[in-house]
């Protein structure tokens, strides 16, 4: 693990539509680190992870987000993900008449785009990697993941069952290597099965070169992915952290566990 935190997110401070969501919530994450995010439905988990990509809707009235030591906060979302941010979304949206080996082509190049490429993230025509590299690079990383050759030529997401989209989602940061990934609720509407399958897909790309933060509102997820730190988050602020053996005792006791401590703030590691 690293020593000096890739993301640092300081008393960090959202609004949607003048409503306040996150009220002071601060976290540090390590490449080499996972951590879980739990809460109650309403607490500001999808809040917080598209405030960390820069989605617009979502109001930063106070605080800072840090990422490799740089204020991230003035940049777009494209800008953030070259800089190695990655989120998986917790719907992902269909995109007919599109492959998804031509979209995680077209997303790898926009991803190796240096920051001055043309202002709008993609890749200048004489950039890029190759079709020839990217067919190897995509036939190892659907090879660690178990996913069939043939998923590369279906249309993204049309059709695709629940777990076939969350596959595709950790297929793209497979193929992108951030340096720190954030997954919204990712284990949402996935059976068993299909949830073993994706969590063995997120421990496949773990590693020294990666933080993982898990948001989830369910300890099930945790059953496959082992984080080394638990955040819970209630009512727009992180009311309490530990290791694994906090999602349990949620998981046994509820979030009325917690509930109480709603009215401060516990410094996360």
């Amino acid at each position: 693990m690293s020593q000096t935190p890739e993301l640092v997110v300081k008393d960090l401070r959202v609004a949607v539509e003048g409503k306040e969501i996150l009220k002071g919530l601060s976290l540090e994450i390590r490449k080499g680190e996972i951590h879980a995010m739990m809460g109650p439905n309403g607490s500001g988990k999808s809040t917080f992870a598209n405030t960390l990509m820069g989605h617009p809707r979502y109001e930063v009235t106070g605080g800072d987000i840090l990422f490799k030591g740089e204020s991230i906060l003035e940049m777009e979302a494209d800008e953030r993900s070259r800089k190695g941010l990655f989120m998986a979304f917790q719907y992902p949206v269909a995109i007919p008449g599109v492959s998804v080996a031509n979209f995680l082509r077209t997303a790898l190049n926009a991803r190796l785009a240096p920051d001055n490429a043309n202002g709008n993230g993609s890749m200048p025509r004489n950039r890029g990697i190759s079709p020839k590299e990217f067919r190897a690079l995509l036939k190892d990383k659907m090879g660690l993941l178990q996913v069939d050759e043939s998923f590369a030529g279906r249309y993204l997401n049309e059709g695709f069952s629940g777990g076939e989209k969350k596959r595709a989602e950790i297929l793209q940061m497979a193929v992108l290597k951030p340096e720190i990934a954030i997954m919204d609720e990712t284990d949402s509407g996935l059976d068993i099965d299909a949830l073993k399958i994706v969590s063995g897909g997120i421990n496949a790309l773990a590693g020294p070169d990666l933080g993982v933060l898990v948001i989830t509102h369910y300890q099930r997820i945790l059953n496959y992915i082992k984080p080394h730190h638990v955040h819970v988050l209630v009512d727009g602020r992180i009311v309490r952290s530990g290791g694994p053996e906090l999602a349990h005792e949620l998981e046994s006791k509820g979030y009325e566990l917690v509930r109480g401590d709603s009215t401060k703030e516990v410094a996360a590691p």
